[in-house]
């Protein structure tokens, strides 16, 4: 990441015209990029904005910080349509799921956890320029299961799961939910790995593959309770559903994050820990936009507060 594109948190002074020219070659330079004589000037003008935006939030010394990334040449209406908005509306009669866990109120938890240090967690994947983060997020959570079950972390298909599942209400780059697919992968038998059934980003036809993980059932958190999402998470990874479509995730890059966002899910997500910092407590949540957003593709997000509705929605596959 271009270092001097996160500012301190100190008022924020202007920058000239030649340094923002400068702070575009260089980002350009890092990340590939090359425009049409006829886009390159109103790629630049959004990357000035976004640049401006990241400055005044980082000069407000908040608990979480933005910073540049390869998303910078993008509106946040572009990056909206194009990132967010891979869940389908959640229904009320959803929220009030029907496979809740065993009673676990008791369960004694660590001060900390973090799945990724016990070898339950795949490296960040990117989903593109599609709306299955629902797939990602059910892939992420029946790897955690797996691998804890077995002792074997194996990649798994999301494509298999945007081909196969439509007939339990998926919908591929269109959304879905994470237990529609956990359905269909108790119905299949099983989810094929990455390696065997590759990702397009495109929903394409269904094919066979030999299934490499299983799952016997599902759970789902007594909607918003973050305290049983505490006693899950210390049996594995959760999948979860966020809203994601404020500004502020475009360009978050560290620190716990702590904004106004409503409940209104549209994004699939991956809880794999928690911990504190600075006397904040958080979740570690595992995104699909790649390892060059956020925390190397993680956000850390408060608990306590039903932070943008990450406990509304929240299931976890059982072996």
């Amino acid at each position: 990441m271009v270092s001097l594109l996160v500012v301190a948190a100190v008022a924020v002074p202007a920058l000239s015209e030649t340094e923002y020219e400068y702070l575009f070659t260089a980002w350009v330079n890092e990340y590939g990029k090359s425009y049409e004589t006829s886009e390159f000037f109103n790629r630049f003008n959004i990357f000035k904005a976004n640049l401006d935006l990241i400055r005044e939030h980082n000069a407000k010394n908040d608990s979480w910080t933005m910073g540049m990334n390869e998303f910078g040449d993008m509106t946040w209406a572009e990056f909206k349509a194009s990132y967010v908005g891979g869940t389908k509306v959640v229904p009320r009669e959803y929220l009030r799921s029907k496979n809740y866990p065993e009673k676990t109120s008791d369960i004694a938890v660590p001060s900390s956890l973090d799945w990724r240090s016990k070898g339950a967690v795949t490296p960040v994947k990117n989903q593109g320029q599609c709306g299955s983060c629902w797939a990602f997020s059910t892939t992420g959570s029946v790897e955690g299961a797996h691998a804890i079950s077995t002792g074997t972390l194996v990649s798994l298909s999301e494509q298999q799961l945007m081909d196969c599942s439509s007939s339990y209400g998926n919908k591929g780059c269109n959304g879905g939910l994470m237990d529609d697919a956990f359905e269909y992968i108790i119905k299949n038998g099983g989810i094929c790995s990455e390696a065997s059934y590759p990702y397009k980003g495109v929903q394409g036809t269904c094919h066979s593959c030999s299934d490499v993980a299983t799952i016997s059932s599902y759970v789902d958190n007594p909607s918003g309770n973050e305290n049983n999402l505490m006693n899950l998470i210390q049996v594995g990874p959760v999948s979860i559903a966020i809203e994601a479509d404020q500004s502020a995730f475009q360009f978050y890059s560290g620190g716990v994050f702590s904004a106004a966002c409503g409940h209104n899910l549209d994004h699939g997500v991956l809880i794999v820990g928690y911990g504190s910092l600075s006397g904040k407590n958080y979740w570690i949540v595992k995104n699909s936009w790649g390892a060059t957003w956020g925390m190397q593709g993680y956000i850390l997000m408060i608990q306590g507060k039903d932070e943008c509705g990450l406990a509304l929605a929240a299931s976890q596959p059982r072996v």
